[in-house]
């Protein structure tokens, strides 16, 4: 099994995607090698914020080194949950700097190529074909890649500092990958409501989750949520001052969650709202495999 890197630098970087390519090779991507990671810094860029702490590559890799040592016993999709909101607590990152490809990049191959294969090598296969990795787990958008993802989970569903609903959607493989590729989860409250669903059980399954994002997307299309649920207006400064804050921030804890920025929450009023709307549409959504008033459960496997 590919292990980690034999060489890490004092700092992240920034790894562009034509050199990142190079590196997925089939051995790689089986889990049969390793990146070569002197050559690999070799050719990389350093972050803007270089200078600062949470330009540091150690406490993330121990981070990595804790979710694969703590969820070694069971499934690796279960360090989702546990590890989305530690990264984004840990990177103290702003959106326009999670926006850049090349420092994901550098984390898959740089910083942890062995988590990824850790925890996103393919199933065996009946047909023999050797269990892989999907290229876009190492270099890929940002609902795929494997530590962008869990970071905009954390970015987009916290509600304020508290980051219990980010550990709600990523305990919920089917609303983590869905729900990252909705243009309307920006809206808080939206992303509030779908979450609350779930802790009702008002949806449970993968199909559930399918069929609410399904109607959610395109109830959004006529139906303006940050007009009938209004978000509060954000201000920039707590999130700064948590970047700040990095200098002399500890390590994020590791059995209770970490604080976010010390952001309003999205408001009550607009999530109750919506969660009642988004309930209606579910209940008219066509599940597949749900029985109707009329039939019972037909199932469509």
């Amino acid at each position: 099994m590919t292990d980690k890197p034999s060489h890490f630098p004092e700092r992240l970087a920034l790894l562009a995607d034509l050199n990142a390519a190079q590196y997925l090779t089939e051995g790689l991507l089986t889990g049969k090698e390793d990146v070569p990671a002197i050559a690999l810094n070799k050719i990389t860029e350093p972050l803007p914020h270089t200078e600062e702490s949470r330009a540091e590559l150690e406490p993330v890799r121990d981070l990595v080194d804790d979710a694969m040592h703590g969820f070694r016993d069971g499934k690796p999709t279960a360090a989702d949950a546990w590890l989305a909101p530690r990264l984004h607590a840990t990177l103290r990152l702003s959106r326009r700097e999670a926006a850049d490809r090349r420092f994901w990049n550098y984390l898959a191959l740089g910083v942890a190529p062995d988590y990824v294969v850790w925890r996103h090598l393919s199933e065996p296969k009946k047909d023999g074909e050797l269990p892989k990795v999907a290229s876009d787990r190492f270099r890929g958008s940002a609902y795929k890649q494997a530590f962008a993802r869990l970071w905009w989970a954390a970015e987009l569903f916290r509600d304020g500092s508290d980051y219990a609903p980010v550990v709600t959607v990523c305990t919920n493989q089917d609303m983590l990958n869905t729900s990252l590729r909705l243009d309307v989860i920006d809206h808080r409250p939206t992303a509030q409501a779908m979450v609350r669903l779930i802790e009702r059980g008002t949806v449970r399954t993968g199909r559930d989750v399918n069929a609410l994002a399904a109607a959610i997307n395109a109830s959004g299309a006529t139906l303006m949520y940050d007009v009938v649920a209004p978000d509060a207006e954000r201000d920039g400064r707590p999130l700064l001052e948590w970047i700040e804050a990095a200098e002399s921030a500890q390590a994020v804890p590791r059995r209770t969650l970490p604080a976010g920025p010390n952001e309003e929450k999205a408001p009550e009023t607009s999530v109750a709202a919506l969660v009642d709307h988004f309930a209606e549409l579910f209940a008219e959504a066509p599940v597949r495999g749900k029985a109707t008033p009329d039939e019972g459960t037909v199932d469509l496997t």
